[in-house]
């Protein structure tokens, strides 16, 4: 066995540098390139186009059921994962999404991790929160390499930095150094694979074909998926966490703290609606009592609409504290937890 797949990810910033490191790259690289950058799922696949005129290696958008061929490089499209399946096959997926994104960057290092093992060289790029850590952790303990581009040349370094968290021993340095990085080690004799845990089989079952056989998923967990309300399991890959939903919904710590505030912000508004919907009706109780000459029941009603109103103004104020905005706007802001890319 040899050290002949190359998995890449990376999310906002992640262009420049992925161009930087497919330079590097020889036309006789030994090794097949697989890249999941983050893109919106309406968004026109066109980065491999954008990529083609930097690189040496032919760059095409991803097909599906294709055998993964030396010297090449192949880019997910948008909404559709992009996966290792057995017998080194790449398969778009439309499983649920990972990290609140598909293409994730997890769902290819975890599958090419599971498949290929030690022939595999993962990188992490550019981006926000920590999409591609658990992916990286699973690459290493399967006895691949992990590269990380350095975080003070990333443009958003979190990604990089949630990487270093988990996986430290991972080689570091600026995109063209690790893309020579990868020209040096691709094509280097590995030693035997070894077997992948049952949750990572699991895992990528799910993401593959939607069911799987192994009973081990993880440690079940008192969370429900933000996006389903299924139950959770805790998947712990050395010093990476993350949890997954029982129909394969996936989430990185800081993805599901990100959806959770997300959430968090819609209930406050919500609670912020329904309170000053309730202090227009209890007018219009005032403007009945005082009609009819009922003073004290007015009064009850004001007091009341008061009461109504001063909750909102609290819930108002701090939702607009934790959104980091200044004085209260005209109208809630709309959330953007389903559209919001790292």
């Amino acid at each position: 066995m040899r050290r002949d797949v190359v998995v890449i990810g990376g999310s906002a910033g992640s262009h420049r540098p992925l161009a930087q490191t497919l330079a590097q790259l020889p036309a006789d690289l030994p090794a097949t390139v697989l890249v999941a950058l983050h893109v919106a799922p309406g968004a026109r696949a066109g980065l491999a186009d954008s990529l083609a005129s930097s690189c040496a290696l032919p760059v095409r958008a991803a097909v599906d059921d294709t055998r993964l061929e030396p010297g090449c490089v192949h880019v997910a499209v948008p909404d559709r994962h992009l996966i290792v399946d057995e017998g080194d096959v790449m398969r778009l997926s439309g499983a649920p999404r990972q990290n609140r994104v598909r293409p994730a960057v997890d769902a290819l290092f975890r599958s090419a991790a599971r498949w290929c093992g030690p022939r595999v060289i993962g990188m992490v790029l550019s981006g926000s929160l920590d999409d591609g850590a658990a992916g990286l952790a699973a690459i290493a303990a399967a006895g691949g390499i992990a590269l990380v581009q350095d975080p003070a040349e990333a443009r958003f370094p979190s990604m990089p930095e949630a990487a270093l968290r988990v996986v430290p021993d991972a080689v570091t340095a600026s995109a063209v150094d690790l893309g020579d990085s990868i020209a040096e080690t691709a094509g280097k004799p590995v030693t035997a694979e070894i077997r992948p845990p049952d949750p990572l089989i699991w895992e990528t079952d799910m993401i593959a074909y939607g069911a799987s056989s192994t009973p081990d998923r993880g440690q079940p967990v008192a969370l429900g998926c933000p996006e389903c309300t299924g139950g959770m399991y805790l998947v712990r890959t050395g010093l990476a966490a993350h949890y997954v939903c029982h129909i394969g919904h996936s989430y990185s710590p800081q993805s599901l703290l990100a959806i959770r505030d997300d959430r968090i912000e819609e209930a406050i508004w919500t609670a912020v609606s329904a309170l000053q919907e309730k202090a227009m009706v209890i007018e219009e109780l005032v403007r009945q009592s005082t009609t009819a000459n009922d003073a004290a029941a007015a009064q009850g009603y004001r007091a009341e609409a008061e009461r109504a109103n001063r909750a909102a103004s609290v819930l108002r104020e701090h939702a607009v504290k934790r959104s980091g905005g200044g004085r209260p706007s005209a109208a809630p802001p709309q959330s953007v937890a389903d559209g919001k890319l790292g």
